[in-house]
């Protein structure tokens, strides 16, 4: 594959290669481990929802889609949790849109408001993604173990906070 490099990345530092058993790595490949992690799991839930009948999500739309939420929101709204321009958001929205995962309507509370909405097919998106997860977790915990798993997930959430989770990816890796 073009878009894959080995594992010297950063060939600006040098590599320790301290410990001979492999154990201890550059202080670089910690974020590439987590990322390649993370997109190994964003990878295969798409190829699942894709045969599951979804096969223009993507994983931006997953973003877009947590940030309108079950009660809806304005393109306002949505650009700040994603970290975008309303023009922006208004982009993404127009694309779920088109793509029938979301709507827009009419606020009930302000005449002059867009409120944007999940629809069926989007909470179907959604409802499915949730679903692969626990299946691809599942997996992981098969290869790794429960505990390590565990483990792991504890280690990351005390490591990132109690904040929750940030919808701003997009906007961060591009801003």
């Amino acid at each position: 594959m073009d878009n894959v490099v080995d594992q010297n990345v950063n060939q600006v530092v040098d590599s320790r290669n301290g410990d001979p058993a492999g154990r201890a790595r550059d202080g670089f490949e910690l974020p590439l481990l987590l990322f390649a992690g993370f997109r190994t799991i964003i990878d295969e839930l798409h190829d699942r929802l894709a045969r599951e009948g979804h096969p223009d999500a993507r994983p931006a739309h997953g973003f877009a889609l947590q940030a309108i939420g079950i009660g809806g929101a304005s393109a306002s709204e949505i650009g700040r949790r994603l970290g975008v321009s309303k023009q922006a958001a208004g982009k993404t929205v127009d694309r779920l849109e088109a793509l029938g995962y979301a709507e827009r309507a009419d606020d009930p509370g302000d005449a002059r408001r867009k409120i944007v909405r999940l629809t069926p097919y989007g909470l179907d998106l959604l409802a499915r993604s949730a679903a692969g997860f626990e299946e691809i977790r599942g997996r992981w915990a098969a290869v790794l173990g429960e505990r390590r798993l565990g483990e792991l997930e504890d280690g990351l959430a005390q490591l990132t906070g109690a904040s929750g989770f940030r919808l701003d990816a997009a906007g961060w890796f591009t801003g």
